[in-house]
């Protein structure tokens, strides 16, 4: 029987809060008294995720493990566990617990009401320095005013996602993937739930500000043709 709820958990070096984040996770499952299933993708970890997932995923089936074969980074995982979840609704969340589970039965409770998008806002940033903090807003801002697509602030990748969300972005066949713009690209009747946002008490974040400005850069030239139009004007210019 194919479960009604996958949850995606891509996880890179997650090994010190895979206790945490199972013992938290499979309480508020079991509630809700529907099939479900985890997808985890071990990203190429170089800690013993592996070993652990395999030892999880042989106490209780319903988890199961995907195995990249190096790191390849957080959007390719989740493109790895959409692919592969079966669930009539999909939740990604991240292996740090910083989304919170618990808004999990409520999410499921929407989409119930006919929600097809169910989306996690944070209710502010108060946990983040204030450069970070700024960045984020300053992102959020000039993506907005560039993009074709609006993209919700203070969103990340925790949200559900009924299947028809999940089937029509598995057809996008971009390789340079930006999952928050193809998540708002694809549309859908949604809803938005906010939630206070936690601090990691596990390991270490893997985004440093390289990779963050890595990502932002990637989204703003995977959902707006600005910077084409102003390489484009520049090079007439030059040329004239």
């Amino acid at each position: 029987m194919l479960p009604d709820l996958s949850i995606v958990a891509p996880m890179y070096n997650e090994s010190q809060g895979l206790d945490d984040f199972f013992t938290t996770l499979s309480p508020i499952l079991e509630g809700l008294e529907l099939p479900w299933e985890m997808v985890c993708i071990n990203d190429g970890s170089r800690d013993d995720t592996l070993e652990r997932l395999t030892a999880f995923h042989q106490q209780d089936p319903r988890i199961k493990v995907i195995d990249l074969s190096r790191n390849f980074g957080k959007e390719a995982a989740m493109t790895a566990g959409l692919d592969l979840a079966q669930g009539r609704a999909v939740i990604p969340i991240d292996a740090d617990l910083q989304d919170d589970p618990m808004l999990i039965p409520e999410m499921v409770a929407k989409w119930r009401e006919g929600y097809e998008v169910v989306l996690a806002k944070r209710a502010s940033r108060k946990e983040d320095t204030p450069f970070k903090r700024f960045t984020a807003g300053s992102f959020y801002r000039l993506i907005n005013i560039v993009s074709r697509v609006e993209i919700p602030e203070n969103t990340g990748d925790f949200r559900l996602m009924d299947r028809v969300v999940v089937d029509a972005i598995k057809r996008l066949d971009e390789k340079n993937r930006f999952m928050k713009g193809l998540f708002a690209w694809a549309g859908f009747k949604t809803c938005t739930l906010t939630f206070e946002r936690k601090a990691r008490t596990k390991g270490d974040s893997k985004w440093n500000y390289r990779r963050l400005w890595t990502l932002a850069l990637d989204g703003i030239f995977s959902f707006s043709n600005l910077p084409l139009k102003v390489w484009t004007y520049l090079g007439l210019a030059i040329s004239s």
